[in-house]
Protein backbone atom coordinates (compact mmCIF):
# COMPACT_ATOMS: atom_id res chain seq x y z
CA UNK A 1 0.00 0.00 0.00
CA UNK A 2 2.77 2.44 0.85
CA UNK A 3 4.53 1.63 -2.43
CA UNK A 4 1.39 2.54 -4.38
CA UNK A 5 1.07 5.85 -2.57
CA UNK A 6 4.76 6.56 -3.13
CA UNK A 7 4.58 5.89 -6.87
CA UNK A 8 1.41 8.01 -7.15
CA UNK A 9 3.14 10.89 -5.38
CA UNK A 10 6.28 10.59 -7.49
CA UNK A 11 4.25 10.54 -10.70
CA UNK A 12 2.89 13.97 -9.73
CA UNK A 13 6.40 15.40 -9.21
CA UNK A 14 8.22 16.93 -12.15
CA UNK A 15 11.97 17.57 -11.93
CA UNK A 16 13.37 20.65 -13.66
CA UNK A 17 16.91 22.07 -13.98
CA UNK A 18 16.10 24.64 -11.27
CA UNK A 19 14.43 22.20 -8.82
CA UNK A 20 11.04 20.45 -8.86
CA UNK A 21 7.32 20.88 -8.50
CA UNK A 22 4.63 18.59 -7.15
CA UNK A 23 0.96 18.97 -8.00
CA UNK A 24 -0.89 18.83 -4.66
CA UNK A 25 -4.44 19.32 -5.91
CA UNK A 26 -6.31 20.35 -9.01
CA UNK A 27 -9.85 20.81 -10.18
CA UNK A 28 -11.91 22.87 -12.58
CA UNK A 29 -10.28 26.29 -12.76
CA UNK A 30 -7.49 25.75 -10.21
CA UNK A 31 -4.25 23.87 -9.56
CA UNK A 32 -2.08 23.87 -6.42
CA UNK A 33 1.66 23.12 -6.60
CA UNK A 34 4.52 22.81 -4.11
CA UNK A 35 7.58 24.23 -5.83
CA UNK A 36 11.21 23.83 -4.74
CA UNK A 37 13.92 26.10 -6.15
CA UNK A 38 17.52 25.05 -5.57
CA UNK A 39 20.02 27.56 -4.14
CA UNK A 40 21.19 30.07 -6.76
CA UNK A 41 18.62 28.92 -9.34
CA UNK A 42 15.67 30.66 -10.97
CA UNK A 43 12.71 29.87 -13.17
CA UNK A 44 12.18 31.33 -16.64
CA UNK A 45 11.10 34.94 -17.00
CA UNK A 46 7.69 34.10 -18.40
CA UNK A 47 4.03 34.97 -18.74
CA UNK A 48 0.75 33.11 -19.11
CA UNK A 49 -2.17 33.98 -21.38
CA UNK A 50 -4.85 32.02 -19.53
CA UNK A 51 -4.02 31.93 -15.84
CA UNK A 52 -3.06 34.00 -12.83
CA UNK A 53 -0.93 32.72 -9.95
CA UNK A 54 -0.66 33.30 -6.21
CA UNK A 55 2.71 32.44 -4.63
CA UNK A 56 3.27 32.01 -0.88
CA UNK A 57 6.80 31.38 0.37
CA UNK A 58 6.81 28.68 3.05
CA UNK A 59 10.59 28.18 3.38
CA UNK A 60 13.43 30.56 2.57
CA UNK A 61 13.29 33.91 0.83
CA UNK A 62 12.61 34.67 -2.82
CA UNK A 63 13.51 37.37 -5.27
CA UNK A 64 10.52 37.87 -7.56
CA UNK A 65 10.61 39.90 -10.76
CA UNK A 66 7.12 41.10 -11.71
CA UNK A 67 6.82 43.16 -14.91
CA UNK A 68 10.44 44.27 -14.53
CA UNK A 69 10.19 45.25 -10.83
CA UNK A 70 12.12 43.23 -8.22
CA UNK A 71 10.28 42.25 -5.02
CA UNK A 72 11.70 40.42 -1.97
CA UNK A 73 9.32 37.82 -0.55
CA UNK A 74 10.13 36.29 2.85
CA UNK A 75 8.74 33.18 4.52
CA UNK A 76 5.03 33.69 5.21
CA UNK A 77 4.67 36.43 2.59
CA UNK A 78 2.97 36.17 -0.79
CA UNK A 79 2.76 37.80 -4.20
CA UNK A 80 -0.01 37.73 -6.79
CA UNK A 81 0.89 37.30 -10.47
CA UNK A 82 -1.90 38.64 -12.73
CA UNK A 83 -2.69 36.88 -16.00
CA UNK A 84 -0.39 38.22 -18.74
CA UNK A 85 2.19 39.68 -16.33
CA UNK A 86 5.88 38.87 -16.95
CA UNK A 87 7.30 37.13 -13.90
CA UNK A 88 10.15 35.10 -12.45
CA UNK A 89 11.12 33.73 -9.06
CA UNK A 90 14.65 33.00 -7.96
CA UNK A 91 16.43 31.68 -4.91
CA UNK A 92 19.35 33.90 -3.90
CA UNK A 93 19.82 31.94 -0.64
CA UNK A 94 21.99 28.92 0.23
CA UNK A 95 19.05 26.71 1.28
CA UNK A 96 16.21 25.39 -0.88
CA UNK A 97 13.34 27.83 -1.45
CA UNK A 98 9.85 26.31 -1.15
CA UNK A 99 6.68 28.07 -2.16
CA UNK A 100 3.07 27.13 -2.77
CA UNK A 101 1.58 28.20 -6.09
CA UNK A 102 -2.17 28.46 -6.64
CA UNK A 103 -3.08 28.78 -10.31
CA UNK A 104 -6.49 30.12 -11.34
CA UNK A 105 -7.85 30.25 -14.87
CA UNK A 106 -9.77 28.54 -17.63
CA UNK A 107 -6.70 26.56 -18.81
CA UNK A 108 -3.84 25.42 -16.57
CA UNK A 109 -1.64 23.33 -18.90
CA UNK A 110 2.14 23.60 -18.80
CA UNK A 111 2.04 24.72 -22.45
CA UNK A 112 0.47 28.08 -21.44
CA UNK A 113 3.95 29.50 -20.90
CA UNK A 114 5.73 32.12 -22.97
CA UNK A 115 9.38 32.06 -21.89
CA UNK A 116 10.89 35.51 -22.39
CA UNK A 117 14.29 34.60 -20.88
CA UNK A 118 15.60 31.25 -19.69
CA UNK A 119 18.89 30.16 -18.15
CA UNK A 120 18.51 26.68 -19.67
CA UNK A 121 17.92 27.55 -23.34
CA UNK A 122 14.15 27.02 -23.25
CA UNK A 123 12.54 30.03 -24.90
CA UNK A 124 9.30 30.16 -26.82
CA UNK A 125 7.49 32.46 -29.19
CA UNK A 126 4.02 32.70 -27.73
CA UNK A 127 1.42 30.77 -25.79
CA UNK A 128 -1.19 28.75 -27.67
Amino acid sequence: MDETKSSEASSRTDRRPWGAFTVLDEGRGYKVKRIEVLPGQRLSYQKHARRSEHWMVVQGAAKVTLDGKEISVATGEFVDIPRGASHRIENPQTDTLIFIEVQRGDYLGEDDIVRLEDDYGRTSGRAP
